[in-house]
């Protein structure tokens, strides 16, 4: 992500609803804030509780004493973490006004949703120790047995006490299950080419994102996918996307550096702060290609 010089911006105001847009958006296609719920969450963190164990309840004959069974509660501290892109434009967007709130409706909420997604995923590294991610959690094969390993985590999640109740493919996991037939070669997770989607796995909505996925390495297969109960995942926002637009500074992406002023352009920063906690107990990564050089 470029750097900016914050001496050097001035702000040119935009419409609180593009803001709000650009939210809307990054929550569409971030398929982690999609699935779990969303809380609001206060600048300074909050503490959430996670259900560890389910009250019991029990049969009684007439006269006798009602059964007292807890439920056991763990808790967990949530905080916010900045997550922030910078993107250049052409003052050509400037004179065109709808252009310009256009070109951020796009280009923003993917990038935000993509990082998000990758760090809850294990693609990247977490913000911080407040900050679950489902990187080490159980992993089931796809590569050869499609079949066999989604029924595999719809298992292993249900023995740890969760119910499947999302799926999340990236683009290369879609491909595995676009691929898998039956004995008679019909393919088993699409009704037609027409339709070329998978809607639906084993009764729980599919979601797509890129985030999903982790390229395969000497150590580690490809993951290509994640199964969860996604009714144990919380997500929490403290403001909202807040945007700032900038005309005179300097930006430095990676070995370039970007003047705004001398270059004719402008930059927008989004950033936003968020949060994310879940019980990784229950949920599965689906693998694909098998390790380098295996």
């Amino acid at each position: 992500m470029a750097s900016i010089d914050i001496n050097r911006t001035t702000t040119i105001s935009l419409p609180g609803s593009v803001s709000s847009e650009i939210l809307q958006k990054a929550q569409e296609s971030s398929a982690v804030m999609a699935l779990a719920r969303q809380i609001p969450l206060p600048g300074l963190g909050t503490t959430i509780p996670v259900i560890t164990g389910d009250p019991e309840a029990g049969w009684v004959g007439e006269t006798e004493k009602k059964p007292v069974k807890r439920g056991t509660l763990a808790t967990k501290q949530m905080q916010p973490y900045t997550l922030a892109v910078i993107v250049p434009f052409s003052n050509q967007f400037r004179r065109d006004v709808p252009a310009l709130y256009d070109q951020l409706v796009q280009h923003l909420p993917g990038a935000l949703a993509k990082k998000f997604d990758q760090t809850v995923f294990g693609a990247v590294k977490a913000p911080g120790s407040n900050f679950d991610t489902l990187k080490a959690c159980t992993a089931q094969s796809i590569l050869t047995n499609a079949y066999g390993g989604l029924v595999a985590a719809d298992a292993d999640i249900a023995v740890h006490d969760g119910i499947l109740n999302g799926w999340v493919l990236a683009p290369q996991g879609k491909a595995i299950l676009l691929n898998a037939v039956d004995d008679n070669k019909r393919p088993l997770f699409i009704n037609s080419v027409a339709e070329g989607a998978v809607p639906m796995i084993l009764g729980a909505q599919v979601r797509q994102s890129k985030g999903a996925y982790t390229a395969n390495t000497a150590s580690d297969a490809a993951v290509v996918g994640f199964a969860g109960d996604w009714t144990q995942a919380v997500y929490g926002t403290v403001e909202g996307v807040q945007i700032a637009i900038s005309d005179q500074a300097t930006l430095t992406d990676g070995s370039t550096t970007i003047n705004l002023f001398e270059q004719n352009m402008f930059a927008v920063r989004a950033e936003i702060e968020v949060g994310f906690r879940c019980d990784t107990t229950v949920f599965n990564k689906l693998t694909g290609a098998a390790k380098t050089g295996s």
